[in-house]
């Protein structure tokens, strides 16, 4: 018996200090990926200057959707507004976020100083008596299943691809101006942050009915995208925080199109082209439109470097989804799993509120190894 609680306690010594290695090793990867003014982000310590916080206004797909697809008469399979979806958000509310808790937008806004990701447009609108009041501090426009180029999402009856998801942006300008006039309207949105993550959704289209070559694709999802920023740009738009495609050949549904259970390559080769094309597009958007300027953040290299070294992010599975089997949407009959922290991704597509948070920190604080030129804390305090 004395042997017994004996190898019991040492277990639970052994368990203790592994968790404390890997928080440590957590901490200290970091601290390795950061500029040395942002160790404090690192260790979760407060340095937002809330009297300078910007209006933040995000486009863009599933992975900053808070709610816009639950207003749209889309395919089930691209909504969110129930469980098991939520679990962990407060009070444990299905509210169409990809995720069992905040997502990518909420995690980044709320290292800027908000307490998450401001409302859906369709959201704000559906409250006309309140609208007005409510979109000076920003509006989110993402919208699950859209992408960069019009046709993306058909398939899911959803057309609010990135040039629609703009022209909302058009009609909060319009009432923004209202309320302040126009040289404080334009004023206001020059500080403002633009934040969009799209384009993963038009390459897993392209995987599944490949009607064109990668290379054209390529090409017209970079002209789609130089439209769409040079759009927001004469609207008055002056900080753009892009976050580029992620390995998408690691996630879940992905790895089904390789019979070793292994990453699909060929979405993961595409989403490295897509980001060095990204790259020279901004850089070059930058020369050619005075006052622009940008952060972009390779999705990429942050994913992959949690893959390789999940034990120090203190991940366990970084191949299945915590919720749903890959094939199937996470739903009230696919009971998730109960160490959603240890899990890279929460679903077929999406990551849990941990990775989230791990890739908002990055954006925020990271080194240029990840974010470039610079990382969004110095977009946000960056005056134009």
């Amino acid at each position: 018996m004395l042997y017994k609680i004996t190898k019991k306690a040492s277990e639970k010594h052994k368990d203790k200090v592994r968790k404390m290695a890997m928080r440590f090793a957590s901490s200290f990867l970091l601290f390795l990926f950061m500029s040395s003014s942002s160790i404090a982000v690192a260790f979760h310590i407060p340095v937002v200057n809330v009297t300078a916080m910007p209006s933040v206004f995000l486009f863009g797909d599933s992975t900053f959707d808070v709610g816009t697809n639950n207003f749209l008469n889309v395919n089930q399979t691209i909504k969110a507004n129930f469980l098991y979806n939520g679990i962990d958000f407060p009070y444990s509310t299905p509210t169409g976020r990809f995720s069992n808790g905040y997502n990518t937008a909420d995690q980044i806004v709320r290292l800027l100083g908000y307490k998450r990701s401001p409302p859906s447009f369709l959201s704000l609108l559906n409250h006309s008596s309140t609208f007005k009041g409510r979109i000076l501090q920003g509006v989110n426009f993402a919208s699950g299943g859209s992408g960069l180029l019009d046709k993306t999402g058909n398939q899911f009856n959803n057309s609010m691809s990135l040039r629609k998801q703009i022209d909302q942006f058009l009609t909060v300008y319009a009432n923004i101006t209202t309320i302040m006039g126009p040289e404080e309207t334009a004023n206001m949105v020059s500080k403002s942050l633009f934040l969009i993550s799209v384009g993963s959704n038009d390459v897993f289209d392209f995987l599944e009915n490949s009607t064109t070559s990668p290379g054209n694709l390529l090409d017209n999802m970079l002209s789609t995208y130089h439209d769409n920023l040079k759009s927001l740009y004469d609207i008055g738009a002056r900080k753009f925080g892009i976050i580029s495609i992620p390995p998408i050949g690691c996630c879940p549904a992905a790895r089904l199109y390789n019979n070793t259970g292994g990453c699909f390559e060929e979405g993961n080769e595409f989403a490295k082209k897509f980001y060095n094309a990204t790259e020279e597009l901004l850089y070059g958007m930058k020369s050619e439109l005075p006052g622009m300027t940008y952060s972009l953040g390779n999705s990429y290299e942050m994913t992959m470097t949690v893959i390789e070294n999940a034990y120090a992010f203190g991940i366990t599975d970084t191949a299945t989804a915590c919720c749903g089997d890959g094939k199937t949407q996470c739903n009230q009959k696919t009971i998730p799993c109960n160490n959603r922290n240890e899990y890279l991704f929460w679903d077929r597509f999406h990551p849990t509120q941990r990775t989230s948070e791990l890739a908002a920190l990055t954006l925020y604080a990271g080194s240029t190894r990840f974010v470039t030129p610079f990382n969004f804390s110095m977009l946000a305090s960056n005056d134009v």
